[in-house]
């Protein structure tokens, strides 16, 4: 049981036992240490009802609450209302056995047990390599499908794509163009077709092997090109560590006859409408600002109608969640999907929607101009090539998938402790190091340890930290956010490099060198726990 939960249960009785109304509890961190570890504002919200002072009624109830010495040291009531809890040097010295006894499991619930999800990210049209963009897509998406799995989820990587679109065919036409420029260099090539070198790769491929004498409207063009670019998006994603389970493709719902269904699923609910020549998707009626085009007069689709029967689809695989990560570029796409689907009377609350922002090159403080237009842009896996996996996943999880992205190349190939990555993988490293150093003097991690010796005030704020991690995993699991696991690991490297250069680990002390050494043995871990939900290496020598 959680200190929060203990602490919330012990609220609750109170209040039953005070003939107080039941309210929902909620216990904060402090965010003064003067406030103690915890605090809990219940008094404020009853105190309205009640008619009763709110400090006053926080008196009352602490001083009829119970609760174990060996937990929680004392309480105190400050002004608004808030019952404050400070947790007590004992618990925390004792909670260190507990992390070794889970081991690699500390941290992990069973939430997700008996529980199927499916994660789509990536899913970029095979049109060329990937972009820094699609490099951030990609680790956000398998870091959330990584907290999942460590929820008990059995999760489902997903890629779509769109085959059966615009881009593609000019994908075939550009392939084809530089092919017949191979045999005569004075065949123009499309105003608007792809321009990069690997179009002319994938070009020669085709006349060694297939001849000079394809017609324009070949499908091998398309075909060779949608494999080549495929397998190169394929490696690149494995060079970060990513494995898709399942590849699914547009064409597919338009064979299967669900795109035909989903439209007269939609009439049947009057949410379907001729004007123009074009087929409009009642949005208006859903709340919506707009109706939105679903096809356009030329008779093609728009993003909306396929992306429908494509959701339908994971919902008909019963999975109990779907998350989809998106690049901005969807954002006023996806809410009428969403809108559509409810109309359809799926469970909206099994579907989790998350969007992140661009991202931007810096070097020497200024950005990376790039043109995707004219072929001009670094390629993803130039990028890892340059930097390592690692670098380019954390930098791609440190901030917020909200916010816009700087990714900063001098800080990225930084080999200090500037660099985040270097910083968090240097702590894991450095403890190795120490637990190698002690091993040789005769110390053995499998003895028992007094915990009672780990009393100076950089030990306790290291376990506090360590303390945190499992309700950490937790939060981050409600709100599919990945840098909140680089946040907190950077803070507890930081508490723990602040211990190294205060507290000798090995000492003529053996006593406390022995109760030392299962404090950094905990740290490293939690470090190791955390940067494998990442996806980065945790090294023990650097």
């Amino acid at each position: 049981m959680s200190l929060k939960t203990y602490l919330s249960e012990a609220l609750g009785e109170v209040l039953s036992s005070l003939d107080l109304p039941k309210k929902l509890i909620i216990i904060e961190h402090s965010k003064n240490p003067e406030f103690g570890d915890f605090s809990c504002n219940v008094a404020l919200i009853l105190a309205k009802e009640v008619k009763i002072n709110p400090v006053q009624l926080a008196e009352k109830i602490n001083d009829n609450i119970a609760l174990n010495p060996d937990w929680i040291s004392s309480t105190n009531v400050t002004p608004p209302g808030f019952i404050n809890f400070f947790i007590s040097i004992k618990f925390y010295q004792s909670f260190l056995s507990m992390i070794l006894d889970q081991g690699n499991n500390f941290g992990k619930s069973s939430v997700g047990i008996s529980k199927t999800a499916n994660v789509e990210f990536v899913s970029a049209n095979p049109t060329g390599p990937l972009t820094v963009g699609h490099g951030r897509q990609a680790v956000l998406g398998d870091t959330i499908a990584n907290i999942l799995e460590w929820h008990e989820y059995d999760v489902t990587r997903e890629y779509y794509y769109n085959d059966a679109g615009r881009q593609m065919r000019m994908l075939s036409d550009s392939v084809s163009a530089r092919y017949f420029q191979e045999i005569n260099p004075q065949v123009e090539f499309p105003e608007e077709g792809y321009k990069g070198e690997y179009i002319r790769d994938i070009a020669k491929y085709i006349l060694q092997t297939h001849g000079k004498n394809l017609k324009a409207d070949n499908p091998i063009f398309r075909k060779e090109a949608e494999e080549s670019i495929f397998q190169d998006i394929k490696r690149t994603l494995l060079s970060l560590g990513i494995q898709h389970d399942s590849f699914v493709n547009e064409k597919s719902f338009f064979e299967s006859g669900s795109i035909e269904k989903t439209l007269k699923d939609l009439k049947t609910l009057s949410l379907i409408y001729e004007k123009d020549g074009a087929t409009w998707f009642k949005a208006t009626a859903c709340g919506k600002t707009q109706d939105r085009v679903y096809i356009k007069n030329t008779g093609e689709p728009t993003y909306r109608l396929p992306d429908t029967a494509y959701h339908r689809n994971k919902f008909e695989r019963n999975y109990n969640l779907i998350i989809d990560i998106f690049g901005a570029d969807h954002v006023d796409t996806f809410p009428d999907v969403l809108a559509a689907l409810e109309t359809l009377d799926y469970d909206m609350s099994s579907i989790k929607v998350c969007i992140h922002q661009f991202v931007t090159l810096i070097r020497g403080g200024k950005k990376v101009k790039m043109s995707t237009r004219k072929a001009e842009f670094i390629t993803l896996q130039e990028l890892i090539d340059q930097l390592e996996s690692d670098v380019v996943r954390y930098f791609f999880i440190m901030r917020s998938m909200n916010s816009h992205l700087n990714f900063d190349l001098d800080l990225a190939t930084d080999q200090s402790e500037k660099n985040p990555v270097f910083y968090l993988q240097y702590a894991h490293a450095r403890i190795c190091n120490i637990l190698r150093y002690a091993e040789k003097g005769g110390y053995k991690l499998d003895e028992d340890f007094n915990a009672k010796l780990l009393d100076n005030p950089l030990e306790i704020d290291l376990i506090k930290s360590l303390h945190q991690f499992p309700e950490i995993m937790l939060n981050v699991l409600e709100s599919l956010e990945p840098q909140t696991i680089a946040t907190y690991l950077q803070s507890l490297a930081r508490k723990y490099h602040k211990f190294y250069a205060d507290c000798r680990v090995v000492s003529e002390k053996k006593s406390l060198t022995n109760s030392r050494l299962h404090l950094i043995c905990t740290v490293k871990l939690v470090l190791a726990n955390g940067l494998k939900i990442l996806g980065i290496s945790a090294p023990e020598r650097m």
